[in-house]
């Protein structure tokens, strides 16, 4: 007997505020770990700053999909 599985539809209705919620909290992650660089020592500090170069470029990705869900749910794709 093999089981039958059925596949969840595509809801993309709420991708928008997800993505912003994600960007939101990405900023608030950098600046937590701006404050705390201020007590590290140099090499930690080293990588904060690469981790926070990182945060970056992942919220300009977010963005742009920011852009791509909001024009889905539009229609304008």
């Amino acid at each position: 007997m093999t089981k039958q599985y059925k596949s969840n539809p595509d809801d993309r209705s709420d991708n928008v505020e997800k993505l912003q919620e994600m960007v939101q909290n990405t900023i608030h992650n950098m600046h937590e770990a701006e404050e705390a660089a201020e007590f590290s020592n140099e090499k930690d500090r080293a990588a904060i700053q690469a981790k926070n170069q990182r945060r970056l470029d992942s919220i300009a990705a977010m963005r742009d999909e920011i852009k791509d869900e909001y024009a889905h749910r539009e229609g304008r794709e």
